[in-house]
């Protein structure tokens, strides 16, 4: 297929790469032209000056942006995606953003004879560059067939939740659950560490029972070493927690747990501790 890719950032850059191992002539945008070229020189492919003309000859255009405004800036904008498409065209947003822009989205895109899912991910940059991606998806059952050969470049999971937007709220879900499960974590180390446990031996034992969890195996250990440069940055958990808590208060829910989380997390990014990783939860405890 002739696909377009919009933002090159942590996940972009290899999703986009393993669409063009995958056979697919590939055309790519980046707000850094430095970026775009990089990619070039990577992987097989080319890059365009706008969104508009990424999206000009595309049978799909996949975006993966920062949040709700810069989603607004590449479709919306004056040289956005939405501008020169061709009728038909079927547009994917992985971008973790809000319920509500994904639907406005969709209704611009409809408005024009387009096609909108909104597809947010799950498995942080190593699920990225490995091809492993869990995809939640908000569209149109016949949209995700068009789209699964495009996906399983690097998706190892793909699942409709419902209407547009269900894919946000299932995002949200999945970031909740981090959350808690960072917080039970971080107390747990630090409360195995002052027993004297040998954390190692520990996480290799529980994590083959109720207490198992991706967390736990894959950062268990260093977090009680202090290593938390792992891609995913606490300031992005932050972003996607307020959009949790800002979808939870429209539906009359309180979260309590999730909005502590998202108070140590702003505690840590005023320490200086915005770009670590998430695991890094385990320091609002010393």
């Amino acid at each position: 297929m002739k696909v377009s890719f919009i933002g090159l950032g942590t996940m972009g850059f290899p999703m986009a790469g393993h669409l063009s191992k995958a056979g697919h002539s590939v055309v790519v945008y980046n707000r850094s032209v430095e970026k775009a070229q990089l990619w070039c020189d990577s992987f097989v492919g080319s890059y365009a000056d706008t969104p508009a003309d990424a999206a000009q000859d595309a049978d799909i255009v996949l975006t993966c942006v920062g949040n709700d405004n810069d989603l607004k800036a590449v479709y919306l904008g004056q040289n956005g995606a939405f501008q020169q498409a061709k009728p038909g065209t079927l547009f994917i947003d992985h971008t973790t953003a809000s319920a509500e822009v994904a639907k406005e989205l969709h209704q611009a895109a409809n408005e024009k004879g387009y096609d909108f899912m909104d597809a947010p991910v799950s498995g942080g940059q190593a699920g990225a560059e490995n091809g492993v991606l869990t995809v939640m998806i908000g569209g149109e059952p016949a949209h995700l067939e068009k789209a699964k050969p495009v996906l399983d470049s690097y998706a190892k999971a793909t699942s409709l939740m419902g209407d547009v937007g269900q894919g946000q709220v299932a995002k949200m879900v999945n970031q909740i659950l981090i959350a808690g499960v960072l917080s039970g974590l971080s107390e747990g180390i630090r409360f195995a560490q002052q027993a004297g446990l040998d954390i190692a031996t520990l996480v290799d034992t529980l994590k083959h029972g109720a207490a198992g969890s991706w967390q736990l195996e894959n950062r268990g250990e260093t977090m009680a070493n202090d290593e938390f440069d792992f891609g995913f940055a606490i300031e992005w958990m932050h972003k996607d927690l307020g959009l949790c808590l800002a979808q939870a208060e429209k539906m009359g829910l309180s979260l309590p747990l999730t909005l502590e989380v998202d108070e140590k997390y702003q505690q840590l990014i005023k320490a200086g501790r915005g770009r670590q990783d998430t695991s890094v939860l385990i320091k609002a405890l010393d």
